[in-house]
C-alpha cells in the first residue's frame, strides 16, 4: 500500500505547472494610497489591518488557492526593518486557520528555528498538523535579524550549527517508535532507553520541512534534510539556474521547489509584467504567461504577497480565482489543471 499523500504532496502536479496559493497577512499596507493613509494617520509602516483576517482566510480557502503561508516575525523592527510580517505568534494563528480553512495547505514560511526550543516546535508542528488534518507544511530559517539573537539567548553567528542541531531533533520528536523506546538524542543527553516521548505525533511518518533560502547551510545539506526548498523569488534566467541545481541535488529523491512572490496586480488585465522588489506589477495576462514558464522551470509552487498592491484585497483574491486560478492546478496535486477544457477568458 503506498503512503499517503503528504502536505507536500498536495501543493506538487504531475504537469509542469505551479499551485497557487497566498502569503498573509492579507492586506494591501504597501500599497501607494494605504501609504499615504497611514502617514496621515500617523500609524506605523509594516504593521497590516487584521481586522478581517478570518474572514479573508476563509475566502482565500474557498475561492481554491492552494495554500495559506504565515511568517514569523518574534520583534517588529521599526526601525531597521519596519515589517511586522503576519503580526499573530505563527502557531496559535495556524491553529486558528485550521479551524476556520477545510482544504488548503497551512505552511510557515519560514520559522526562525535557533530561535526557538526545537522540542516545543516539534508538539507545535504536530499539533497543528493534527487539527488540520495533514495539511501543514513547516518552513524553516535561519534568521536574519541579528537584534534578535541576544534577546532570545542565542548566538547570531552560530545559527547555523544550531539550525541542524533543531532539524535533528524535530525529526526524532516525530518519529514513531515501538511502544517503551524513547527518544535517542545524545546531544541532549538522552537515550532511547528512557522512554520520553513528544505527542501529538504527526499525522503521517514527519511533517514535511521546506528551508527557507540557504539557512547558513550548503546546497547539498538541505537537498539531503529537507523535504522542499523554499527559495526567494528570481528573474527567470537566475531561477533556470537555481532549479537545475536543486533539481540535480535531488535527483535520486526528487523534491519540490515552493517560491513566495510580491504581487501587484493591476485593474488592466493587459499591462505587461515589470519587476518590483521580490516580484512583478502585471495584469493578470502577463502573470498567467510568467507562471506557466516559472512552472516549466521546475517550480512547483508559487505563494503570492499582494501588500505591495493597491487595489481591495478582497477584489484581487476573486479576480486571482476567476481568471488565473483556472490556468493552474488544484490543491490536491497531481491531475489536470481545474478548467483546463473551459479555460476562463483572460
Amino acid at each position: 500500500m503506498s503512503p499517503a499523500p503528504t502536505a507536500l504532496d498536495r501543493l506538487v502536479s504531475r504537469e509542469p505547472l505551479p499551485t497557487l496559493g497566498l502569503e498573509l497577512p492579507l492586506d494591501n499596507d504597501w500599497g501607494s494610497t494605504r501609504l499615504r493613509a497611514d502617514r496621515a494617520a500617523g500609524r506605523p509602516f509594516g504593521v497590516p489591518d487584521l481586522t478581517r483576517h478570518a474572514d479573508l482566510a476563509r475566502l482565500a480557502d474557498e475561492l481554491g488557492f492552494a495554500a495559506l503561508w504565515v511568517r514569523d516575525v518574534p520583534l517588529y523592527d521599526p526601525d531597521r526593518f519596519g515589517d511586522a510580517g503576519s503580526v499573530f505568534e505563527a502557531f496559535t494563528h495556524l491553529g486558528h486557520l485550521a479551524a476556520v480553512t477545510e482544504r488548503a495547505v497551512l505552511g510557515t514560511a519560514a520559522v526562525v528555528l535557533p530561535l526557538r526550543q526545537p522540542l516545543l516546535v516539534a508538539k507545535a508542528a504536530a499539533t497543528v498538523d493534527v487539527l488540520s488534518g495533514g495539511r501543514f507544511v513547516l518552513g524553516l530559517a535561519s534568521g536574519d535579524r541579528p537584534v534578535e539573537y541576544p534577546l532570545f539567548g542565542a548566538d547570531f553567528h552560530g545559527r547555523g550549527a544550531r539550525f541542524r542541531e533543531g532539524v535533528e531533533i524535530l525529526r526524532a520528536a516525530w518519529a514513531h517508535r515501538p511502544v517503551g523506546e524513547g527518544m535517542s538524542l545524545p546531544g541532549l543527553g538522552l537515550g532511547a532507553d528512557r522512554p520520553l516521548e513528544v505527542l501529538p505525533k504527526p499525522t503521517g511518518p514527519s511533517v514535511p520541512i521546506a528551508v527557507a533560502g540557504h539557512a547558513q547551510q550548503s546546497a547539498e545539506w538541505i537537498a539531503h534534510n529537507a523535504d522542499a526548498s523554499l527559495n526567494y523569488p528570481r528573474p527567470l534566467g537566475a531561477l533556470r539556474l537555481a532549479t537545475r541545481r536543486w533539481q540535480e541535488l535531488t535527483a535520486e529523491s526528487p523534491k519540490p521547489y515552493l517560491t513566495p512572490m510580491q504581487l501587484d496586480l493591476t485593474e488592466d488585465a493587459s499591462v505587461p509584467a515589470t519587476p518590483i522588489r521580490l516580484g512583478l506589477r502585471t495584469g493578470r495576462e502577463a502573470l498567467v504567461e510568467h507562471l506557466r514558464q516559472m512552472g516549466e522551470l521546475g517550480v512547483a509552487h508559487v505563494s503570492f504577497n499582494l501588500r505591495p498592491g493597491d487595489r481591495p484585497v478582497e477584489e484581487v483574491l476573486h479576480e486571482l480565482a476567476e481568471t488565473v486560478l483556472p490556468h493552474f492546478p488544484p490543491a490536491g496535486g497531481a491531475g489536470t489543471p481545474a478548467g483546463a477544457d473551459t479555460v476562463a477568458a483572460s
